[in-house]
């Protein structure tokens, strides 16, 4: 598929880099920005997505969400102790398995939008705050017919931050 660039990972001595193969979309592991915009209806300020990497068709992901202080949210929550408010941590979780359903069907040559439909099971264990890179670990835990449902863990380094259950009706566009 055009515009979706599937990746591998190289060492190189101690430095990992990112070697990109826009010719062979079968095997998808990563969507830069330029391809969450293609994916997603979402822009900014709303798309919590700086890229998706790990993708495994639409089974798993890993989101990644690098929190800014010029972010326009941080004006009111809060001045003086700026804190990512737990529902955008949500909705970063829901766009990440959103935009990986989406390139999945793309590859197969389908059009589809998702809609979210359900939150399941969130709890939100530490605050996020400018300076985190936010990352967005999916994983399906089943889809039938056009509802899926993942399973989502917020973390930053080692920390988990948030978790909950998302579900979405996939719709052709």
């Amino acid at each position: 598929m055009a515009g979706i660039r599937s990746s591998k990972t190289v060492s190189k001595g101690e430095e990992k880099v990112n070697i990109q193969n826009v010719d062979d979309p079968a095997k998808l592991t990563c969507l830069e920005i330029d391809d969450l915009l293609n994916c997603l209806p979402h822009r900014y300020p709303f798309l919590m997505l700086d890229k998706i990497i790990d993708i495994n068709g639409d089974e798993s992901a890993t989101g990644i969400k690098n929190i800014s202080y010029n972010e326009p949210i941080f004006q009111g929550h809060f001045p003086g102790n700026p804190i990512f408010p737990g529902v955008l941590i949500i909705e970063g979780m829901a766009q990440t398995a959103g935009a990986i359903v989406i390139a999945a069907e793309r590859e197969k040559g389908l059009s589809h939008l998702v809609y979210m439909l359900t939150i399941d099971k969130a709890k939100f264990r530490k605050p996020a705050v400018p300076g985190d890179r936010l990352e967005y670990h999916i994983k399906k835990i089943r889809r039938r017919n056009n509802i899926g449902r993942y399973y989502a863990r917020a973390m930053v380094g080692e920390n988990l931050i948030a978790e909950a259950e998302v579900g979405a009706m996939i719709v052709e566009q």
